[in-house]
């Protein structure tokens, strides 16, 4: 985000951006810590600047608003957004770990995060992280995380190339169904990375397919069908499925020998029956994807503080002029629903 932004329309309606990234000012070196592997740290380069590290590489240089709240808050004022909901950076989920140092790392951040949230409630929501490579421990922290007072988890798309469906991480899914924890599925761990590194493609074309593998892989197991009361959000509009919808249907109707083993369900018919956030910098196909979810199920959505994210907050949204209802959907409804929140927590303006 640039560091001097116009000021946008305040129009009253509380604004609610459920997928940010936010990380501790401070962490270990966690590679030096456990001994092996190619962890996440940040080492301190300024004032405003920090170095990301994996293990003993360079991995990324980020901003002060990848870790400082109140700077955050300020940005945000400048789009006239009330609350953040924050997570981790996909890249800190290390399922490639072991469990018990996936815990170790998960507890430090979910504590970081459950911080922020309670320093500014008005201002923050926090999505905690959890091992998802040990099922047991897993839930452990799911219930430690409802404890803390944060209302869902973020994972990733998949766990080790091992898909989402897969029976192995079905107490996982159990227990956020009984906890009434949401769930932000962000895609990660882009399958053929090292095929496709040039031109950016793992996160121009991964990302967007690593999300539809894993709708098609929670809907084809009859994972979504099993829970019910699973409250699932799909980052960056629902990724590739949206566009691919009525060719994974037909995959449905002419090979149900290979696609409807374990779930008979059309999958067009999920549509509408979990969430996905806003993200698709084009305003045709945030109206395709409104038109197949309904606005109930459509969150404000940005990936800030990164480039590749919609930084300037809801102003496309803004311009397309939606009906009040849709907006006030976009902006807030469906995120309150998704994260089982009551909007009076939050000031409206």
């Amino acid at each position: 985000m640039p560091e001097q932004t116009p000021q946008r329309p305040d129009h009253g309606m509380l604004k609610i951006d459920m997928h940010t990234h936010l990380l501790p000012a401070e962490m270990p070196n966690w590679t030096e810590k456990f001994g092996y592997g190619d962890f996440i740290w940040l080492q301190s380069n300024s004032p405003d600047t920090a170095i990301m590290r994996k293990g003993h590489a360079f991995f990324r240089e980020i901003k002060a608003n990848c870790w400082d709240a109140a700077l955050r808050v300020r940005e945000y004022d400048a789009y006239a957004t009330q609350v953040q909901v924050v997570c981790t950076i996909p890249v800190m989920f290390s399922y490639w770990a072991k469990g018990t140092d996936g815990l170790e790392l998960s507890r430090f951040l979910n504590d970081h995060l459950a911080e922020i949230q309670a320093a500014d409630p008005a201002h923050y929501v926090a999505l905690g992280t959890i091992p998802m490579q040990d099922a047991d421990l897993a839930v452990g922290e799911l219930e430690r995380i409802k404890g803390l007072g944060m209302p869902g988890i973020q994972i990733g798309s998949n766990v080790n190339q091992r898909n989402l469906g897969e029976a192995e991480f079905r107490p996982i899914f159990e227990a956020c169904e009984r906890l009434g924890l949401a769930v932000l599925i962000h895609p990660w761990d882009m399958m053929g990375f090292g095929d496709m590194e040039k031109y950016w493609l793992p996160w121009l074309v991964g990302m967007p397919a690593e999300t539809s593998r894993a709708m098609c892989s929670m809907i084809f197991s009859g994972l979504l069908e099993q829970l019910p009361g699973l409250r699932v959000c799909f980052a960056h509009a629902g990724g590739s499925f949206m566009g691919t919808v009525g060719r994974i249907e037909h995959g449905w109707r002419c090979r149900p020998d290979l696609v409807a083993v374990d779930n008979k369900r059309n999958p067009r018919e999920y549509l509408g029956h979990f969430w996905v956030d806003s993200i698709t910098h084009d305003k045709r196909v945030l109206e395709h994807v409104l038109d197949l979810q309904g606005s109930r199920r459509v969150c404000l959505g940005t990936d800030y503080p990164f480039p590749l994210g919609d930084l300037e907050i809801g102003r496309m949204i803004e311009e397309m002029d939606l009906a009040p209802n849709t907006m006030e959907d976009l902006f807030h409804n469906a995120a309150l629903e998704w994260l089982a929140l009551d909007k009076a927590r939050f000031a409206a303006g």
